[in-house]
């Protein structure tokens, strides 16, 4: 586990960094080979120390090929931003914590939340697996221009969307989920809800063959065509849990699923607002904080090994 009061010293946020990303010895990024010469130091950041490939005479530094390599601002300041963001504190919270510009804090949240969804692994959900969909009130925060083409007036604060099931054009779009019951979940926002919208989704990360739980919703009736057993709870009879098979034990149900969106709608809450086009990498980010199991102090490395990854 990283030690924060390291991460005050540049230098010693550069032994963690080599640490996590060369744990066995120092690798060259392009070819992976193993003969690197040392180079000297950064002339901007001192800590920072370049090499030379002996093999491909190619030359790097620490944070060649990852997202922090090319940006003014120091290490760590890029660590501390990222442990803030394990924390959940909002965009202008972490610009106050670091004497940053508001701008310039927003831009870095997005490069190390797009940076984690783009590396981290996608699970396959097997087993015993929960499906179903929430409804966001996402807009186009920041972006006019497709509010102005839709002519419509600007929304009160505090004005809840319309009723029902909301799709991305009324500003409603849903978010699909899977989880695996003691296992990892996956959450994607969706244009709309329907199957030809779920079916992909639902056959890249559920292996074929699991058994599906959801409610009664249409979308889902087609589950046993596409190769899973499919069973379901009716919440319209007010039936929260079914005991199928007579053991006492209530297993067809949902509520694994339910309860996740309490959790996510309470990790949504300090950001006040997030438009469509940022809210996939919430969504994306919050889906590796969970499968990750970790927080606070805890949380910092698994974020930080998979950005030097």
């Amino acid at each position: 586990m990283i030690n924060l009061q390291n991460l005050l010293d540049d230098a010693k946020c550069y032994d963690e960094l080599r640490q996590l990303r060369w744990p066995e010895g120092v690798l060259c990024p392009h070819c992976e080979a193993s003969l690197i010469t040392k180079q000297g130091h950064d002339t901007t950041q001192p800590a920072r120390q370049k090499y030379r490939c002996g093999a491909g005479l190619r030359y790097f530094d620490d944070l060649t090929g990852t997202v922090l390599a090319g940006h003014h601002q120091p290490l760590k300041t890029w660590i501390l931003c990222l442990y803030f963001m394990g924390l959940n504190l909002s965009n202008a919270q972490i610009a106050e914590e670091l004497g940053l510009n508001p701008n310039d804090a927003q831009r870095m949240t997005e490069q190390l939340r797009t940076g984690i969804v783009e590396r981290q692994p996608e699970p396959v959900l097997s087993g015993e697996v929960e499906c179903d969909e929430v409804y966001a009130i996402a807009g186009h925060k920041g972006h006019p221009g497709p509010v102005q083409r839709k002519r419509r007036r600007g929304r009160r604060r505090r004005l809840k969307g319309a009723r029902g099931r909301g799709t991305l054009a009324t500003e409603k779009p849903p978010i699909l989920g899977m989880i695996q019951r003691g296992g990892a979940v996956v959450i994607r926002m969706l244009e709309n809800v329907q199957q030809k919208t779920i079916r992909p989704l639902i056959e890249t990360f559920i292996a074929p063959g699991t058994r599906v739980h959801t409610d009664e919703y249409v979308i889902y009736c087609r589950l046993t065509e596409w190769g899973y057993e499919h069973k379901t709870v009716c919440h319209s009879r007010g039936e929260s849990a079914r005991d199928e098979d007579g053991d006492g034990f209530h297993e067809i149900q949902v509520n694994t699923m339910e309860g996740f969106w309490s959790l996510l709608r309470s990790w949504l809450r300090p950001h006040r607002g997030i438009s469509q086009e940022k809210l996939p990498l919430y969504l994306g980010f919050f889906q590796f904080v969970h499968n990750t199991r970790s927080r606070g102090k805890g949380l910092l490395t698994p974020l930080l090994a998979l950005l030097v990854s």
